[in-house]
């Protein structure tokens, strides 16, 4: 039982043999520094139950407290809160279970546990990665990865947009402008290569329409009767009927753009359990409409179109189904909702990882789905993030102004270089070693800027600004474990039990043993919240009681070999919880730096 359900337990029972009053919860919270205690029992919400003054109140709970409970060894009472003071023995009995254990904090998950299945990047196949889809990926993998420590079964998935009108414009125009060019006779990664088309096309279709405008068109009819445009959706009709060649070509030009991507995909050091093609997906769904005809849920209007009326339920009409019988995106995203569920059984939830701008579809969906009477749409989440801006301003794909992920994951390398040698932190490594590390800081960097902010909120993201080693950034968090690793490469390992009878806590070894406590319940808050930012900012605070702890505590040169077994077991413990913390973020630590 840990301590707060004890004190829970007693807290419950003081009030009864006090009062002869039965409440049904105690609310509890950390001990404000200013004040002496560890935790503290809120006395205001029990007025509705006592009456009486709420510093009296706290006296006799705490009274009581002092004389049943061992671990409380006084007490305090400043206004309504009852503040509690936990013996040293407490706490240390508490860190000789977690001191040896290197995956503290994380859960296995049981047989009788549903899956969730994780939806993240889902790039178009007509462009490479941008900074976008970072934020995406980094969320979508990092919010996997608490799941699993969590103790839930986790598939990671994608749904790779590999068809449409986008994929192609980017198809035409290298048929047209080409010459045949390659990844490899370019030198270019194929996404990129394939990309550059895209440009292309958007560029070509822009001189066609200045070029119809000037012959008499409006802006409108110029757009829709651009003959390249033409082209494109002429070509779209021909891959939808399976025109050898056109398949061949979208076959070909989708292979580079995987290719391509698997590349990003292992720089940026995220990675998929299963893989879903539009293509596969993008007539999925159309049986559930007649379903949902029958049972009600839909209803066809006298076009033959078909639509969900979900105006009760607060929100508008929603077509499914087109007059001529073709599907639209919901039609498409309700399919493969339920061919997920038929590919895994064992799925019980799934996160879609989806900019804000589709919050209202995610509502539609997940409304539909429950009104076709799936009992697992009730465990759908919409993982919704905010844009990522740049101090350049806003990305335009078509365009080609978009920050592109290799290069930012490049430049993030470049800059962790230059800042590193500058202070001048990197004698006797080698020009491989460096290189490796500039990585690890740079990218730790962008991660942990991107994943410490709430993910519904838009970022300014500044890679200089990320690249400090001072403050709430990765880079910091990276030194402080390097440090850490320094320390115990001097020490002793000494993995003793430690006696608490021996030993008496110093406030900051004490603060340290108390934060580390915290951290089995910030996964779990983090998993139900969908939210890294609560591991991101957890590590920071852990890291920043460590800098205390070191900067009031000798370590090596304790007073004591009890005090320096300590010392060492609890760096080791700290060093164990801020790698475990960061892996759920998808970020490694250097061992020296």
């Amino acid at each position: 039982m840990s301590l707060q359900e004890t004190l829970t337990n007693q807290v419950k029972q003081a009030v009864l043999a006090s009062y002869n009053i039965t409440i049904d919860a105690v609310e509890f919270q950390a001990t404000r520094k200013e004040f002496a205690g560890d935790i503290t029992v809120v006395i205001f919400p029990m007025l509705r139950y006592i009456k009486g003054n709420p510093m009296q109140i706290g006296e006799t709970i705490g009274q009581y407290l002092q004389e049943h409970v061992e671990e409380v060894k006084a007490f305090n009472v400043i206004k309504g809160f009852l503040n509690l003071e936990i013996s040293d023995s407490y706490y240390i009995s508490f860190f000789n279970t977690i001191k040896d254990d290197r995956q503290y904090g994380f859960k296995l998950p049981t047989a009788d546990d549903k899956a969730i299945m994780v939806e993240y990047s889902s790039p178009n196949t007509n462009k490479p990665l941008h900074l976008g889809h970072v934020r995406n990926n980094l969320l979508g993998y990092s919010v996997a990865e608490i799941l699993k420590a969590s103790g839930k079964k986790v598939y990671k998935t994608q749904i790779i947009n590999d068809r449409g009108i986008h994929i192609c414009k980017s198809m035409l125009a290298w048929k047209k402008f080409g010459n045949q060019e390659t990844p490899e006779s370019s030198g270019l990664k194929g996404d990129k290569l394939v990309g550059n088309y895209y440009v292309m096309f958007d560029q070509e279709y822009k001189k066609e329409i200045h070029e119809l405008s000037t012959k008499g068109f409006t802006e409108e009819d110029a757009k829709k009767q651009a003959p390249i445009l033409l082209e494109a959706q002429n070509m779209l009709i021909k891959w939808e009927a399976g025109d050898e060649d056109t398949v061949a070509l979208w076959s070909k030009m989708n292979a580079w753009v995987y290719d391509g991507f698997d590349i990003t995909y292992k720089n940026l050091g995220v990675n998929f359990d299963v893989l879903y093609y539009e293509s596969n997906t993008y007539l999925l769904g159309k049986e559930f409409v007649e379903e949902g005809l029958k049972s009600g849920v839909f209803e066809k209007e006298a076009d033959g179109s078909v639509w969900c009326d979900l105006t009760e339920d607060g929100l508008d009409k929603k077509i499914v189904q087109r007059a001529d019988g073709t599907a639209v995106y919901m039609t498409q995203d309700i399919g493969t909702a339920i061919q997920r569920i038929k590919d895994f059984p064992d799925v019980g939830g799934m996160v879609y990882t989806v900019g804000n701008e589709q919050d209202y579809h995610f509502k539609v969906l997940f409304l539909i789905l429950k009104k076709l009477g799936f009992e697992w749409a009730k465990n759908l989440y919409h993982l919704s993030y905010g844009m990522v801006d740049l101090p350049s301003g806003k990305m335009k794909s078509r365009e080609g102004t978009v920050v592109d992920a290799d290069d930012l994951i490049d430049e993030m390398a470049s800059t962790a270089g230059e800042i590193s040698e500058e202070l001048g932190k990197l004698d006797g490594y080698s020009q491989d070693e460096k290189e490796a590390l500039y990585k690890t800081i740079g990218l730790g960097a962008l991660k942990y800027y991107v994943l410490k902010v709430d993910p519904r909120k838009r970022i300014l993201f500044d890679p200089k600004e990320s690249i400090d080693f001072q403050g709430n950034t990765g880079p910091f968090i990276q030194y402080t474990y390097a440090r850490i690793q320094s320390i115990l490469r001097k020490a002793e390992t000494n993995n003793q039990t430690l006696d608490p009878s021996e030993i008496a806590l110093h406030d900051k070894e004490k603060e340290l043993i108390k934060q580390l406590q915290l951290f089995p319940e910030v996964i779990q808050n983090a998993a139900s919240q969908h939210s890294p930012a609560l591991i991101a900012n957890y590590t920071y605070d852990l890291v920043k009681e460590f800098n205390s702890f070191y900067q009031n505590v000798s370590i090596l040169g304790a007073d004591s070999d009890v005090e320096k077994t300590l010392r060492v077991q609890l760096s080791t413990s700290v060093s164990s919880t801020i790698k475990n913390a960061f892996s759920l973020l998808g970020i490694h630590v250097p061992e020296r730096m």
